[in-house]
Formats: C-alpha cells, sequence, structure tokens
C-alpha cells in the first residue's frame, strides 16, 4: 500500500506516520493482492479532538472510515478496527452473492480463519428494522432544514420547489447543514 498522510493543524510526526502505516498495513491480509491504490489518511486537531479520516479507493468498492479521539493513536486503532468491519461485511456480501449464484470469481478477498479455526463470515448483517412512506412536499432548502429540526431528525428528504427534484438537507458532524441533490 503507498501511503499518502497529510496533517491539518497538525505536524506529522515520523511517530505517527510510522504507527498509522503500521496499524492500516494490518489490512493487507484481508485481500489476495496487495491494493495498488493510494491510501489516504487525513489526520486533524480542533480544540482537544484528534481526528483520523482513512480512505481506500479500490476497483468497484471504496473504503472509507474517520474517528475522532483525544488520542491520535487511539483514533487510529478506532479507524482501523472500522475498516476491517467494513471489508468484513462487504466480503460476506459478496461470498453470499456467490454461493446463490454459484459462480467462481472471489474479488480479491483472501480467506480469513477466526481464534477458533472456523471461517470469518463477518458478523453484521443489514438489515432493514422499518419502512417509512411519505409525500413529498415541494419545498425550499431552508423550509426542509426547518422541518428536518422540528422533528429532531438528522436529515429530511423533500423535493425542491425550483427544480423539482428530489433532495436530502442533513446536519452535518461540525453542526452546520448539508444539501444532497439528485441528478
Amino acid at each position: 500500500m503507498k501511503f499518502n498522510i497529510r496533517g491539518e493543524n497538525i505536524t506529522v510526526t515520523p511517530a505517527i506516520r510510522e504507527y498509522v502505516e503500521k496499524k492500516i498495513g494490518k489490512l493487507e491480509k484481508y485481500f489476495e493482492q496487495k491494493p495498488t491504490s493510494d491510501v489516504n489518511v487525513n489526520l486533524s486537531v480542533y480544540n482537544n479532538e484528534q481526528k483520523i479520516e482513512v480512505t481506500i479507493p479500490m476497483t468497484n468498492l471504496l473504503l472509507r472510515a474517520e474517528e475522532s479521539h483525544v488520542d491520535m493513536y487511539a483514533a487510529a486503532d478506532l479507524v482501523v478496527n472500522k475498516l476491517e468491519r467494513q471489508i468484513r461485511k462487504h466480503k460476506t456480501k459478496v461470498n453470499r452473492k456467490l454461493r446463490q449464484a454459484e459462480e467462481s470469481p472471489r474479488y480479491g478477498f483472501a480467506e480469513t480463519v477466526s481464534a477458533n479455526g472456523q471461517e470469518d463470515h463477518g458478523d453484521d448483517d443489514f438489515e432493514v428494522v422499518r419502512n417509512k412512506r411519505f409525500d413529498l412536499k415541494p419545498m425550499d432548502s431552508e423550509e426542509a432544514i426547518l422541518q428536518m429540526n422540528m422533528l429532531g431528525h438528522n436529515f429530511f428528504v423533500f423535493v425542491n420547489a425550483d427544480t423539482n427534484s428530489t433532495n436530502v438537507v442533513y446536519r452535518r458532524n461540525d453542526g452546520k447543514y448539508g444539501l444532497i441533490e439528485a441528478q
């Protein structure tokens, strides 16, 4: 793996660089061939919060995780755990589809074995626990933000009155708002 590590409001010391490369490098065991893409790591510090963002672009798959902690080394550990879960989930999903279709491609994931000698099938499934239907009302983004805040949600789906397309407003981690527009 090739690493692109940059710091925002922090100097990336050789010790931090070595630790991050070592921790993220352990993810190579999940692949039959080492990923050839660059691993983008962004380290940032705001107030007392240390944040690490990792993006690993691959063919037909984008692995991305971010974590915040008071300690940069702990944040690196947490982000690697998140990435491992993502890889296991994706591998389980791919293997399940392959078993159903009885095909042979493996998508580059190596077989992993847990500590008890059993094949690791992942421990997380995606399950829809609730389904909602509602009519989308034409409105502008400001009105959608007000509706979202009144409902106490983190996002709100609406029809943009100006473009007549489906949009989503959401609350960002920094407390500001974002808008997603469908093309």
